[in-house]
């Protein structure tokens, strides 16, 4: 068979094709930078560089004919604009977080990362020189202007997102594994559409969460296209991807819904399946009554008759009843005090239970400064519906007495025994002439 110089050259440019499409436009020799999903965001996103991007495909003849004009491009700018390249045939992801729709596109990334620029010059490397320096210039300007919105890398603000905890491969296990708290962990990529709008429903449920926890349940966030190690050894493939973390325990994938009320439900489910349930305090100061009622959202306060009216069998078995209580309620995270009726009439009276009808129970709000009061009797059944109808937003409330908690008198605390009459003095009427009063009164 006789080659022609023809088929050579039509050998050769097959060749050539075939090796582009295996390996890429650009090597590691070149001064374009190659980005892809596990780099574009440190390398771009978080770069305060100004960045020219080309989105190519291996098979695509308008990009083999750029390459040559990209390169003598990046040689020429080094050290002044950042020039990569990413192969959206292969990166499919990073293609579309850009609406990639024709090879080759070239976009520019200023000083707002989240709004990158059509790049709309000609192909040649001097075109290409020209429009990066005037868009420094630009980017430059800016900064002079003090407009600039620095490298804007996608997610909120570290205010916006402050309980959110930025985890790492360097640091997860002595933050995650090796803590006592529960973890919720999303495994997030910058470019994804989904995360982007996860993100302020995970920040919110985050700052919500430690509030009423008390930190024992931690809302942590992983940039999987960064921090790979992790999320290859958790078998990350999609984006957002949430794990649930226990010490001593395999991580279990979060199956609920994505916003905050649903995050948080599952957050506090967690934190109450292994929580034992809240103390039940006896009022002594106004130290335990302030410090309950700011630190829950609820603090439920029974007013129990005196020792005398009931001995110690009878107020343990109103204590036992409201234990049972906050223990059925106790995903709810509320407060739950007692005092002996007539030791705190400031607050009874602030309450409206002064005086009377004791056992008596009311749930404060101390935020609104608002409560509500039991009606119904002081039995499981009657506890349970009234505890009900507040966590469904039911039921009557009113404003404290003064708006504000009342003084609070430091007493002693019960010592578990029957309550004893105080002892009188004895009287001594053996110097009373009985006759001579007698007399006297008549």
């Amino acid at each position: 068979m006789v080659v022609t110089s023809n088929m050579k050259n039509l050998i050769g440019t097959v060749a050539c094709t075939l090796f582009l499409t295996v390996n890429g436009f650009y090597s590691s020799s070149d001064d374009v930078v190659e980005l892809t999903p596990a780099n574009f965001n440190r390398e771009v996103l978080q770069s305060d560089s100004l960045w020219l991007v080309e989105f190519y495909a291996p098979w695509c003849g308008h990009c083999q004919s750029l390459t040559p004009h990209w390169k003598k491009a990046a040689t020429a700018l080094k050290g002044v604009v950042k020039v990569g390249a990413v192969d959206a045939d292969q990166h499919k992801s990073l293609g579309s977080q850009y609406g990639i729709r024709g090879f080759p596109t070239i976009k520019i990334f200023g000083s707002n990362k989240n709004k990158a620029e059509d790049y709309q010059g000609a192909r040649s490397s001097q075109a290409i020189v020209d429009s990066a320096l005037n868009s420094l210039r630009s980017m430059v300007k800016e900064r002079l202007d003090g407009k600039s919105s620095g490298s804007d890398q996608g997610r909120q603000s570290s205010g916006g997102r402050k309980d959110v905890v930025d985890l790492t491969d360097d640091d997860f296990d002595k933050k995650v594994l090796n803590s006592d708290d529960i973890w919720l962990v999303e495994f997030y990529a910058p470019w994804c559409g989904h995360c982007k709008n996860l993100e302020p429903e995970w920040a919110a449920a985050a700052s919500e969460v430690k509030e009423q926890t008390k930190g024992k349940v931690k809302l942590g966030a992983v940039d999987a296209t960064v921090h790979q190690m992790i999320a290859s050894r958790y078998g990350i493939q999609g984006f957002p991807t949430i794990k649930v973390f226990r010490k001593g325990e395999q991580p279990e994938d979060y199956e609920g819904g994505r916003s905050r009320a649903d995050i948080v439900a599952r957050a506090l489910d967690l934190h109450s399946d292994n929580a034992a349930p809240p103390e039940l305090l006896e009022i002594l100061n106004g130290d335990i009554l302030k410090k309950t009622c700011e630190d829950y959202q609820l603090c439920i306060i029974a007013a129990l008759p005196h020792i005398l009216d009931t001995g110690a069998s009878g107020r343990n078995a109103y204590l036992k009843v409201m234990m049972k209580m906050a223990e059925k309620y106790k995903k709810k995270m509320w407060g739950w005090l007692w005092t002996e009726a007539g030791a705190q009439m400031d607050l009874e009276q602030s309450l409206g239970i002064g005086g009377f009808g004791y056992p008596a129970m009311a749930a404060i709000n101390y935020r609104k400064m608002k409560f509500a009061l039991l009606k119904g009797s002081f039995s499981e059944q009657g506890i349970h519906e009234f505890l009900r109808d507040l966590s469904m937003g039911r039921g009557s409330t009113a404003t404290v007495g003064g708006g504000t908690l009342p003084n609070i008198n430091s007493v002693e605390p019960w010592d578990g025994k029957d309550g004893e009459l105080p002892v009188e003095d004895d009287i001594d009427l053996s110097d009373v002439e009985l006759d001579d009063f007698g007399r006297d009164e008549l």
